[in-house]
């Protein structure tokens, strides 16, 4: 299993924070403490890919192309301009051009992809692989959905970028912890679950069988996004400086973890049901 990690990142380079509206807004909508939520992963096995790059900066979970993951409905894009409240992250007539972004582009998302591509192709190797794609956000923005959003909000693209069993059984999975789920609602998976998601390989010749055909691994994508008050204080009306991020309560988040030791232990079980 390899898990992603794409929005938990806060760093953004002076020259573009001196741009910027506020430093405070430039880090609203970050996945706020995932990394931590999910550090016991590695012990059990996973490989976790993360960039520290803030997602105001570029972000590294939509479509490099521009265009939109959910058309029709109120997103933000790869370089954004405005936080998920419509605010506005920069000043006036400081936003990022074209070849701006396509520099950005170079110097993070590229990367990031890069890395995650290694280690889906090191693990692809030997067997089918789950690529979990792991993301919070507050459980209210009316200017995103309407009213509290589910506390597990799983995404596999409408079933085609993994196995539906494996859904089904990250839907079982938090369907123990008793709390709200739901399975491609707001969210169905961002670009990294879309553009890796390949459950039904192709098959390729392999010329040590002389052209026999032989079937590739599977990766099986999915991406979590909880809902922030699992894990953390998360206000219930609009937030500020002064209320947000709440920190990292270790108490309050452990619950949560035990959820998510379950999931993932569901993923791997899946993968290795696959060999």
């Amino acid at each position: 299993m390899v898990i992603g990690l794409p929005h938990t990142g806060t760093d953004i380079p002076a020259a573009i924070e001196a741009r910027m509206t506020s430093p405070w807004l430039a880090r609203k909508d970050a996945d706020w403490w995932v990394d931590r939520l999910y550090d016991f992963a590695a012990d059990m096995g996973a490989t976790l890919v993360r960039t520290a790059i803030s997602r105001s900066v570029i972000d590294v979970n939509r479509d490099p192309s521009g265009a939109s993951l959910y058309p029709g409905m109120t997103t933000t894009g790869l370089c954004p301009t405005e936080t998920f409240d419509g605010e506005p992250l920069y000043l006036p007539g400081q936003t990022p051009d074209e070849a701006e972004i396509a520099e950005r582009r170079a110097t993070w998302f590229d990367p990031y992809h890069a890395a995650l591509q290694t280690q889906i192709d090191r693990l692809r190797a030997t067997g089918p692989v789950v690529l979990y794609d792991a993301h919070s956000i507050r459980s209210i923005v009316p200017r995103l959905f309407a009213g509290e959003l589910p506390q597990f909000n799983i995404g596999d693209n409408g079933g085609t970028t993994c196995s539906p069993d494996l859904s089904r059984a990250v839907e079982a999975a938090c369907a123990v912890s008793g709390q709200t789920l739901v399975l491609n609602g707001r969210f169905k998976g961002g670009w990294t679950t879309r553009h890796y998601g390949q459950p039904h390989p192709p098959q390729a010749a392999d010329r040590r069988a002389g052209g026999d055909r032989q079937t590739k691994h599977a990766v099986h994508a999915i991406q979590m996004e909880l809902a922030d008050r699992g894990y953390m204080l998360d206000p219930a009306g609009p937030v500020s400086e002064a209320n947000w991020p709440s920190p990292y309560d270790p108490e309050r988040a452990e619950p949560m973890r035990g959820h998510l030791r379950r999931v993932l232990g569901a993923c791997i079980a899946f993968a290795e049901s696959q060999r």
